[in-house]
């Protein structure tokens, strides 16, 4: 058994219930699901034009060629760029690549013919997109009337067609439409070190690579595994072997900025965990490239030491502040203006708002806080000289990227996943899009699905949730997408004491519960609930769904509220 007999004890069976909802039974599958070992992981050479494009890219490094590494802006870019840096740099001593990161406002995501256009100018032999590309017909025949080698490597739509791929030299991508690679759902960090990977391979002349080099691709997870979550891909098949062996190497690479930047979010004494990624890590490497460039990001995690490195992630720290407080102004006003133009009720199932005064960069986060409130896809733009320009989120079923190809006419231009995508489209043309885009939304989304919904695992008794029972759970992480963290319903509830706030401004709440067959009380934490405490007296009686936890301030078992619902005669408020 994957857990040691030890520590099965009374939780196993909390344990086997949980496993089983998952449809994770005895067997193979639930053996992988455990056991996330890199020998797991697929063959690069499965994905279409990766040994072309490997090959070219150790042919330039070898022969001097100056070889441009182009990203996009986010983590995701940012983390496939240090990957693509480092091997180079690693394999073939005194190469040096350059790197490419377009302003988010200013050019947009994505390659863009000019940026391409000046690249060759400057003498570049080979570019080769991170993160981006699979859709940027022009600037691939940019590149190629200037006789510059571009190689595309890249995770979102591809177009349906092979006629419709760039006409560049290779274009890397597990969902082209020839290719029969078994996992299609990495994201462009795991697609760079597919990339990586092959390059190690065909530098050793084998299979196996120098005892450096394997280091080097070990070390390489972490950032890697950054990607991972940060993109919200699925945390399955081989998303989740990088993602689980990723996190163990954040903490102690050999990359000093991705050190300093640990030592900034405070955890150089932690265990990095999937949340210290998506609430710490990642929103500080964003921040630069959300309210400007994101070139100190690229620079931390690809040539930043010493002084340089710690200099970058403080100041990053900074700018994250900053994003968080314009963040929160602009969600106060979007949530607004969207009650005005009648976009919270069922007759509008999308929200699709423009104002002058939102920064563009910050309006995709702002995004996701919708659609997690209001239950319904979000778009949020920014207008400059004319061109409204932004983000969406989608809801689970509701494909954003489908869904604007049906708007390309009023578009000027789009790109994306079928959760995630960004837009830019004439003020004059605003209108017409608005209608279209929300008669999608109220022919794909059904009224009932305007409701938030919680799901959970299984129902659990109180003395269930003993520590070495919620170690169990926690090690069935890293959560995310498609592996959501543990939730259990716990039912009959007794509350020891009235409801405590704490925090700043006692905006959150902690309940003291005991329930049968527990010798002991457990504290349970509603984030943000403070407001509604008086609700919660001694001696009332009340069903919870949590997710179990150990704190990592007291060791001791808690639950995080996600729920709750008076049970009968429950004498709450």
């Amino acid at each position: 058994m994957w857990f040691p007999r030890a520590r099965v004890g009374a939780g196993g069976a909390l344990v086997e219930r949980v496993l089983s909802a998952r449809g994770l039974h005895p067997g193979p599958e639930r053996d992988a699901f455990l056991n996330p070992l890199l020998v797991a992981l697929h063959d690069p050479s499965f994905i279409p034009d990766l040994d072309k494009a490997a090959e070219r890219l150790l042919r330039a490094a070898r022969a001097g060629e100056r070889i441009v590494i182009y990203g996009d802006y986010d983590v995701d870019g940012i983390t496939s760029i240090a990957i693509l840096f480092h091997t180079l740099r690693a394999l073939v001593p005194g190469c040096e690549p350059a790197w490419y990161v377009p302003h988010r406002l200013e050019e947009g995501y994505g390659l863009n013919s000019e940026a391409i256009a000046q690249l060759c100018r400057e003498g570049a032999g080979v570019i080769v997109s991170v993160d981006c590309g699979v859709t940027a017909r022009e600037p691939a025949l940019v590149a190629k009337r200037a006789g510059v080698d571009l190689i595309i490597t890249d995770h979102h739509n591809p177009p349906a067609s092979m006629e419709d791929l760039p006409e560049a030299f290779a274009v890397v991508h597990p969902r082209r439409p020839d290719s029969a690679y078994p996992f299609g759902e990495l994201c462009g960090a795991g697609v760079a070190y597919k990339l990586a990977w092959r390059m190690c391979t065909l530098e050793s002349g084998g299979r196996k690579v120098s005892d450096s080099t394997r280091s080097l691709l070990i070390d390489l997870l972490g950032p890697a595994a950054m990607g991972v979550i940060a993109d919200v891909v699925p945390l399955l098949g081989e998303n989740r072997v990088i993602a689980r062996q990723g996190l163990k190497r954040i903490r102690g690479s050999s990359i000093e900025g991705l050190g300093a930047l640990v030592r900034a979010c405070g955890l150089d004494s932690e265990k990095v965990q999937a949340d210290h990624v998506g609430f710490s890590l990642a929103p500080r490497l964003n921040a630069c490239g959300r309210l400007g460039h994101a070139a100190e990001a690229v620079e931390l995690l690809t040539t930043a030491t010493g002084e340089r490195a710690v200099q970058i992630a403080t100041g990053l720290s900074r700018l994250n502040d900053e994003r968080r407080r314009e963040e929160q102004r602009i969600a106060e006003q979007a949530l607004t203006l969207a009650a005005r133009e009648g976009m919270t009720g069922p007759q509008r199932r999308a929200i699709v708002l423009c104002d002058p005064g939102w920064h563009a960069g910050i309006v995709g986060i702002v995004c996701s806080r919708l659609v997690e409130r209001l239950h319904r896809p979000a778009i949020l733009m920014s207008v400059t000289e004319g061109v409204c320009h932004g983000s969406g989120r989608s809801v689970q079923g509701f494909n954003l990227h489908g869904a604007l190809s049906e708007c390309a006419d009023l578009l000027e231009s789009f790109g994306g996943h079928d959760m995630a995508a960004g837009l830019r489209v004439r003020q004059d043309r605003l209108g017409a899009f608005v209608e279209r885009f929300t008669g999608i939304a109220n022919e794909r989304i059904g009224e009932g699905d305007l409701v938030g919904r919680l799901t959970y695992d299984c129902d659990a008794d109180l003395a269930e949730l003993s520590k070495p029972a919620v170690e169990q759970l926690d090690a069935l992480g890293p959560f995310g997408r498609a592996n959501e963290p543990v939730r259990v319903r716990l039912r009959g509830l007794r509350l020891a004491r009235g409801g405590e706030t704490f925090g700043d401004m006692n905006r959150h709440l902690r309940l003291r519960v005991t329930g049968a067959g527990a010798a002991r009380e457990v504290t349970l934490i509603a984030w943000k609930w403070g407001e509604h405490a008086a609700k919660f007296q001694r001696g009332g009686s009340l069903d919870a769904v949590v997710a179990p936890k150990v704190s990592s301030w007291s060791g001791a078992v808690e639950g995080e509220v996600l729920d709750v619902a008076p049970s009968a005669g429950s004498g709450l408020a």
